[in-house]
């Protein structure tokens, strides 16, 4: 691979810079607000998703702060190493710089990954462990050396740690493997290593999950009800045609590993693959889990493209790599944001509606939090510092609740409260507090709780999503219900 090192490099250093470009620009958005809260609260599981992410997070505080930028370089790394691993699994596989080139470019043309790799979310170190896990495969067919085996079973294990669904990447490849050697590995020490291997690493947060009354399976009840079942029969196949070029490229691939000759040792990844598509497109599985399993894809579809073109001349090569890249490249500000707010909206051709512009759900999610934060600051400052009156904030959901956490550092804040998802874990603090800050809760929830509730004023922002604009911000006082009960009744609806 070193030889083909300046080729790689050169796309990497494609990507750094797009997402460079992107990740300083707008704010965090509500799902990096989550995860950077978790990592004040290190565990080995939290309800909504295994640990590995709040790691993550707790490393970007040490080493930038709660900085934008800072965060959102790893989910980019992951990225920049995906691009790596698929041109390495090329080279594996048996392609030259022309076949590397396309695996490369494969990865640059792929949109989701723009979002994917600049937003700090568990997505882009899933597709991270699958594309590792993937690649020691392909070098343990290609070698017979046992030890990716056991390779392959650690990053299974820290996939496990990050994000459930590498629960159908493993039983996707122990169905590939039935078709490795009539199933010889089967009876080999080895394989079982490796599955010992990813049980011992995902053991805590087996152990967290049965501590807290596995919290997984509410989860995915109360996901089930609210998206999957909302998913279409066929949703799952035509998302994943929405990208022509690389979806092609990936048919190629597949295709190729089991009528070409050079790549029919291959074909157990093939089959891998084919088994976790339909795994998940039985499960109802949202089309974007599958995004992990496209690398593999790209690479023998590149081994298998410049094989095809071997006989043409040289520049039918980059005519192939442009032909993937070069449609795909306007859209790449609506994946991230590399384009000041208000270059998007003119590019994006977006119309004021009452004050308001329509941003894609992402892009909303990012806006409006600094000014909530804000107000409650004002809030507290007033009536809270006076070293008499004790205070609680308590925020609606895990977005606002994150945003006073993080982005209320910067203003000495307290920690927040609040019943969504993880952060009822950690809580309600002082239940005999003189004055609770509530953001989001609206009228019928306050006054559910307290005697007395004085509406300060509803938060409004022009760029945030609907759900965060106009929401109450309400000074309440004199609890009536036991807060107690008022939290612990509440245990089964925390992804309400």
């Amino acid at each position: 691979m070193k030889k083909f090192l300046p080729l790689v490099g050169v796309l990497a250093l494609f990507k750094f810079l797009i997402h460079w470009l992107g990740n300083q620009n707008y704010g965090f958005h509500r799902d990096e607000l989550l995860h950077l809260s978790v990592s004040e609260h290190l565990d080995w599981g939290y309800f909504e998703f295994p640990p590995f992410i709040a790691f993550i997070g707790k490393l970007s505080h040490i080493l930038f702060d709660y900085s934008l930028v800072g965060t959102r370089l790893f989910p980019t790394i992951a990225g920049i190493l995906i691009l790596y691993l698929t041109c390495s699994m090329a080279k594996e596989m048996g392609a030259k710089l022309n076949g590397i080139l396309i695996a490369g470019v494969s990865v640059l043309a792929f949109l989701p990954f723009y979002r994917n790799h600049t937003l700090f979310q568990p997505v882009a170190f899933d597709q991270l462990f699958w594309t590792a896990g993937f690649f020691f495969l392909i070098k343990f067919i290609r070698t017979n050396q046992h030890k990716y085996l056991l390779f392959m079973g650690a990053v299974a294990g820290l996939g496990l740690m990050n994000k459930y669904t590498m629960l159908i990447w493993g039983f996707g490849i122990a169905m590939g493997l039935l078709f490795y050697n009539k199933a010889e590995l089967y009876k080999s020490k080895w394989l079982y290593l490796s599955g010992l291997i990813s049980l011992f690493i995902f053991l805590p947060n087996i152990l967290w999950q049965i501590k807290h009354n596995i919290p997984f399976l509410l989860h995915m009840e109360v996901l089930n009800a609210k998206q999957l079942e909302e998913i279409g029969a066929f949703d799952f196949v035509l998302a994943q045609l929405e990208l022509p070029a690389t979806f092609i490229l990936s048919l190629i691939g597949l295709w190729a590993a089991f009528v070409d000759s050079s790549l029919k040792k291959f074909k157990p990844v093939a089959i891998s693959l084919l088994v976790i598509f339909f795994t998940m497109w039985i499960l109802k599985s949202k089309a974007y889990y599958f995004f992990a399993a496209y690398p593999p894809m790209f690479a023998l579809g590149a081994v298998n493209i410049e094989k095809l073109l071997a006989n043409k001349k040289a520049y039918w090569n980059y005519v192939a790599a442009a032909s993937i890249l070069l449609p795909f490249t306007p859209f790449i500000p609506q994946l991230t944001p590399v384009l000041p707010i208000e270059s998007y909206v003119e590019y994006m051709d977006k119309e004021v509606a009452d004050g308001r512009i329509e941003l894609t759900g992402d892009y909303a999610d990012m806006f409006g939090w600094e000014e909530q934060v804000a107000l409650v600051d004002s809030l507290y400052q007033v009536n809270c510092t006076d070293g008499k009156t004790t205070c609680v904030i308590w925020a609606e959901n895990y977005g606002e609740a994150g945003a006073i956490k993080i982005l209320g550092d910067k203003y000495g804040l307290p920690d927040p409260i609040s019943m969504h998802g993880s952060f009822w874990l950690w809580g309600y603090q002082n239940k005999d507090a003189d004055l609770w800050i509530s953001i989001g809760n609206e009228t019928e929830s306050v006054e559910s709780v307290f005697e007395e509730n004085v509406l300060v004023k509803r938060v409004y922002h022009k760029y945030s999503i609907d759900e965060e604009n106009g929401i109450p911000v309400y000074l309440s006082r004199t609890p009536k219900v036991d807060i107690d009960q008022w939290w612990m009744d509440y245990r089964n609806h925390v992804f309400d």
